[in-house]
């Protein structure tokens, strides 16, 4: 019994043999490969629904606008000023509050502020340009 006990603390106490961490390192690695893109790729496309999400915030609060005053906003600031909007939202892309491209109504008596895209560069998951949406 004391034999065995002897050879049990020898063999622990000597470690981890170099083909044992290969392995070991091995299937890591695969498992890596196989979880990474999915990961990365799932952060594209909550980027992207995040942008939707943005975008639709904004031109509701603009609808909303209009249809109280009778024109749109002189520029998005407007909307936080008069409480349609708490803050400006980011643009998840640009990561940016300014890179919001502003486009203004056919008649410049009518405000500034008709409808609002992107301003990043790029191509969604979808194939669209991020300025289209």
């Amino acid at each position: 019994m004391r034999s065995r006990i002897t050879f049990l603390k020898r063999h622990l106490a000597r470690g981890f043999t170099m083909i044992e961490l290969l392995v070991a390192l091995a299937i890591i690695a695969l498992l890596l490969a196989i979880a990474a893109p999915k990961y990365f790729g799932g952060i594209d496309r909550a980027r992207e629904t995040v942008l939707r999400e943005n975008l639709y915030s904004l031109r509701e609060a603009l609808d909303k606008y209009y249809t109280d005053t009778g024109r749109y906003p002189d520029k998005l600031s407007d909307l936080v000023d008069k409480h349609y909007l708490r803050q400006i939202p980011e643009d998840p892309i640009t990561e940016s509050r300014n890179g919001w491209v502003v486009k203004p109504p056919a008649d410049p008596s009518m405000g500034g502020v008709f409808d609002v895209h992107s301003g990043a560069a790029g191509v969604g998951k979808d194939g669209t340009y991020y300025q289209d949406w």
